[in-house]
């Protein structure tokens, strides 16, 4: 089964219960899920995106970049694009070259806005990364008052976690000590048996009961070698069947395959 929408931001429309916070950003069919901490350590306030905004964000996006999640990222003079993607890219910008002139003049020079369902905007063309595939979002996503508390984060899992099933990525990418301790201990039944030492399990898949982890160090300490590290673990990844899927085709009449996540 495969959602329906044609938003990135904020697809499921959550509204949480705060003035201040960053929705999740991507695909609502994904492969991938990257798992942030909350915008206070890990940004995207001003952008509306997930990890943007910050010093080490380019460094990280262009990681995704070269690592297949992310089609493109713009972070301030910055622009990586995946090379993957661009012949594709090229043929359907001919191919639509005339509808996309005669949606310009139409819309007289001024850039479409669409309303996001939550009061805010999604503000198409605009946003620094451009995803495939992928879905970012964030433990808590609200901005909070200092460091949240052990309830703030529970009371806050009810939309990360409807979030995380609703998509049903194959790979969980939590980014830092926390999204990773929180991965493994309700999604994997691996908590018990991984030191959650950031440093070594960086870019190191970890199989669980449902879904694959790539846990990623917090940008903000990558030294380095760790970008390529990455980079090379996400490219390994994708060379294999990483898919996590179980036919229930068996159990209906047919022979045609009924694959759920």
């Amino acid at each position: 089964m495969r959602n329906v929408t044609d938003r990135t931001r904020n697809p499921f429309g959550m509204t949480p219960p705060c003035s201040a916070y960053v929705p999740g950003f991507g695909d609502a069919n994904a492969d991938f899920h990257v798992v942030g901490d909350h915008p206070g350590v890990h940004g995207g306030l001003d952008d509306a995106v997930p990890f943007a905004g910050e010093p080490w964000s380019a460094a990280f996006f262009d990681a995704l970049v070269r690592g297949g999640l992310l089609r493109d990222a713009r972070t301030g003079d910055h622009l990586a694009v995946d090379e993957a993607h661009e012949a594709d890219d090229d043929a359907a910008d001919s191919a639509d070259a005339v509808d996309a002139l005669d949606a310009a003049e139409a819309a007289d020079g001024d850039q479409a806005l669409a309303s996001d369902g939550d009061g805010l905007t999604d503000r198409t063309g605009e946003y620094p990364v451009t995803v495939d595939r992928t879905f970012l979002s964030y433990l808590h996503m609200c901005l909070p008052e200092g460091e949240p508390s052990a309830d703030d984060y529970a009371d806050m899992d009810r939309f990360f976690d409807a979030e995380l099933r609703a998509i049903a990525a194959h790979v969980l990418l939590p980014v830092g000590a926390r999204a990773t301790e929180h991965v493994l201990e309700q999604y994997t039944a691996r908590a018990r048996d991984t030191e959650v030492d950031m440093e070594n399990l960086h870019g190191q898949e970890i199989r669980g009961s449902g879904w694959l982890v790539i846990s990623i160090r917090d940008p903000s300490e990558w030294e380095a070698g760790d970008a390529d590290r990455l980079v090379e673990s996400l490219q390994e990844l994708q060379r294999t069947d990483y898919h996590r899927e179980a036919d229930l085709g068996r159990f209906l009449p047919g022979d045609e395959p009924y694959l759920v996540r």
